[in-house]
């Protein structure tokens, strides 16, 4: 197996590590607390919008993991595909570095840790997909 194609195989994987992290944000922000001052339409719209991206990563790592020699061959379909995924995580790693202000959320040490191990995910994401859509 060439290494493009192990490295496709591995961010396909990296989706559902995002998720498994994702599924603690509410809990560890405290959402539910926070979210209670919004009217009823707006929380419900955080929620659906947030399922929407969870559909999103749940469908790039699953078309990763099921085409990842096909992505790797760069057929052009692929190649959308890849641009695609990489501007997806391009622009989450522009929000995490310009727009996110995370400061005042990160007060313990696995807090940090998983902040900065998920924008390493994020980097390699963009990096893999950029790469093969090349």
């Amino acid at each position: 197996m060439d290494p493009l194609t192990t490295a496709l195989y591995l961010a396909g994987l990296a989706h559902f590590g995002i998720l498994i992290a994702s599924a603690t944000a509410p809990r560890a922000l405290n959402w539910n607390t926070h979210l209670a001052s919004l009217p009823l339409l707006l929380r419900q719209m955080f929620w659906v919008y947030g399922v929407f991206i969870v559909i999103m990563i749940v469908s790039f790592g699953t078309l990763t993991m099921l085409f990842a020699p096909e992505m790797a061959r760069g057929t052009p379909l692929a190649r959308a595909m890849c641009i695609m995924i990489a501007v997806f995580w391009g622009a989450r790693l522009f929000v995490q570095f310009f727009i996110f202000d995370a400061k005042p959320w990160l007060t313990t040490r696995l807090y940090k840790i998983g902040y900065h191990g998920l924008t390493a995910v994020f980097i390699f994401l963009t990096t893999i997909y950029i790469i093969a859509a090349l």
